[in-house]
């Protein structure tokens, strides 16, 4: 189905897609590890969209264009020196993504939103080169739209204003067209609207789900809350009649009109965010356009992202598949490419004896298999290495040690303050689980130490220091590992709710009735910040049956192929249990 779904997109490819082009930089993601867990957005999405439009074939790597960082002189023209200047401060980064100070770096962070902003005006100028074939050029930046940075003002996950530079840019250049901006996130462009207020060949189109007041220069329709795909695209198919004509338009494609958005207040499907940017799509098909990706803040978002990137180019309205694992897909392909050899050598024959033996040989390998040098390797070639050196860590140090039960591996590095630090440790054993051999996690600890606890990113139980935000990558390292050792899966036993939250999505407790009360507290704990829901079951203020609940640290699974759970059992289990936090606050 694959193969045939691949085919297609190289078809239609070449029929839509000649004038399309992809703006992508690894250095997109975010180099935040709290601002999931803070805010929703994962700093994953340009990275998923990518690799996804790549693996399918809807986009040939030779339509990839890499960004360069904008310059201070293009940023000058639209923002106050003061703006600029805060910018170099861990506060005001923190207070832009609401994140801890400890969180920011700020020449990593700026990297990162400068890259982006480059390619918006890379994008634009790349848009408006006259082309031989009728159909206008579209150009997708999977990190910009940072509409609410104003002249003076920022916030909202926008630090400078990208389109409102690339405009100024423009016009800098000579550019005298029209420029229209739609602006389809869920938020109102008031970062936009204040930039652009000047320049009378600008017009601005929005529609939003919430009202934040009159917008000078803008056309906007303000929605009512949870206002789902049929009114929203019928407010579209109007607004797109009022677009005036223009040589140049910026779309601001945002994910946070999904259901259920945190942030945003609108309600449509991923069907219905497919059918937006077909529809602007056929709008605009002789204006040149650049496409930016916006808001998103649910696991969906890169979903609604790669949506819109088949919709320029391949013109299709094809799913992204519910079971498709952007990471787990990228480390197959990464891990098909490290030999064993390279990842460990097998032992001499000596040692082989020794195992046979039941003891030891002089050269420690994790699981028999994996040498220091060959788990340094792999980090790299996965990207957490360069990860952790976005963070301030480096050069780095693998051990491996073998122990009575399960066997270790620490991960060290250097930090910016001078000294060495423990950032990865795991202890790992073949073990049956079910009934089938399992890779068993008896212990993994991911650790920041340059970070900080505050209140913005409050200590979980067993934390020493911050998490590294990384543990869906380990996750998906680990079952690669079970891959190659020819085992069923990963199992661990969470100590505590926030670790088997973390791994909801994948894993799954191998009692069906276990399942079942897990996702009971889930439910009844929804809305409540991770920590203090965590802290609420440790200290036995969450009552089931009226009686406080005391964690039940049983096996979750993440098996390798579809395992059948009994969904009734599941189900029932579910339904019967109420959780409830004492006091009912």
């Amino acid at each position: 189905m694959q193969r045939i779904e691949t085919i297609e997109n190289q078809v239609r490819r070449w029929l839509f897609g000649r004038d399309f082009a992809l703006w992508y930089d690894p250095r997109y993601r975010l180099p935040m590890p709290n601002l999931e867990a803070r805010t929703g957005f994962d700093a994953r999405r340009a990275d998923f969209v990518a690799w996804f439009l790549l693996d399918r074939r809807a986009v040939p790597q030779s339509r990839v264009r890499r960004p360069v960082r904008i310059g201070y002189e293009d940023l000058a023209r639209v923002h106050a020196p003061e703006l600029l200047e805060s910018l170099e401060r861990p506060e005001s980064l923190a207070r832009i993504y609401s994140v801890d100070p400890g969180d920011v770096r700020p020449e990593e962070l700026m990297t990162t939103v400068r890259l982006a902003c480059g390619a918006t005006l890379q994008a634009a100028r790349s848009a408006l080169r006259p082309r031989p074939r009728s159909i206008a050029s579209r150009q997708l930046n999977l990190l910009g739209g940072f509409h609410h940075a104003g002249r003076a003002r920022n916030g909202g996950f926008c630090a400078v204003n990208d389109v409102a530079v690339a405009v100024a840019a423009l016009r800098h250049d000579g550019f005298g067209g029209r420029v229209v901006v739609l602006d389809l996130d869920a938020h109102p462009p008031d970062g936009i609207a204040d930039c652009l207020a000047g320049d009378g060949a600008v017009w601005i189109g929005s529609i939003s789900g919430s009202d934040w007041g009159s917008l000078p220069g803008v056309d906007e329709t303000v929605l009512p809350e949870r206002a789902g795909d049929a009114e929203y695209l019928a407010a579209l198919e109007a607004l797109l009649l009022r677009m005036p004509e223009a040589r140049l338009a910026f779309v601001l494609a945002g994910g946070d009109v999904l259901a259920g958005d945190p942030l945003g207040k609108l309600a449509l499907s991923l069907e219905g965010a497919r059918e937006r940017d077909l529809r602007v799509a056929d709008a605009l098909v002789r204006v040149p356009s650049v496409w930016l990706s916006a808001g998103g803040y649910t696991p969906d978002a890169w979903r609604a992202l790669a949506g819109t990137g088949l919709a320029l180019a391949t013109r299709s309205r094809a799913k992204v598949p519910d079971g498709y694992d952007p990471l787990a897909q990228r480390y197959s392909r990464i891990a098909a490419l490290l030999t064993p050899a390279e990842l460990g050598p097998p032992a001499g024959e000596d040692e082989m004896l020794l195992a046979e033996l039941g003891q030891r040989g002089a050269r420690p390998l994790l699981l028999g298999f994996y040498s220091a040098e060959g788990l340094e390797l792999a980090l790299a070639r996965y990207g957490l290495l360069g990860e952790l050196r976005r963070l301030g860590y480096g050069p780095f140090r693998v051990s491996v040690a073998n122990a009575a039960i399960g066997d270790r591996a620490q991960l060290f590095g250097r930090g910016e303050d001078g000294g060495e630090h423990l950032l990865i440790e795991c202890v790992l054993e073949k073990r049956e689980v079910a009934g089938e051999p399992i890779l068993y996690v008896h212990w993994l600890t991911l650790r920041h130490p340059l970070a900080q606890f505050s209140a913005l990113r409050p200590r979980l139980p067993d934390q020493e220091v911050p998490g590294l935000g990384l543990a869906r990558e380990m996750a998906a390292l680990f079952t690669r590992m079970a891959e190659r050792l020819e085992l069923s899966g990963v199992a661990f036993r969470p100590a505590g709710f926030h670790t088997a939250y973390a791994g909801r999505g994948q894993l799954r407790f191998v009692d069906p009735a276990r399942q079942g009360r897990f996702e009971a507290l889930v439910r009844d704990l929804a809305g409540i910040p991770l920590a203090a829901a965590t802290a609420a079951v440790a200290s036995g203020q969450v009552l089931l049956g009226g009686e406080p609940y005391r964690w039940e640290p049983d096996e979750m699974v993440l098996w390798r192929t579809p395992h059948a759970q009994d969904a009734g059992a599941v189900a029932a289990a579910r339904e019967a249990a109420r959780f409830e936090l004492r006091g009912g606050g």
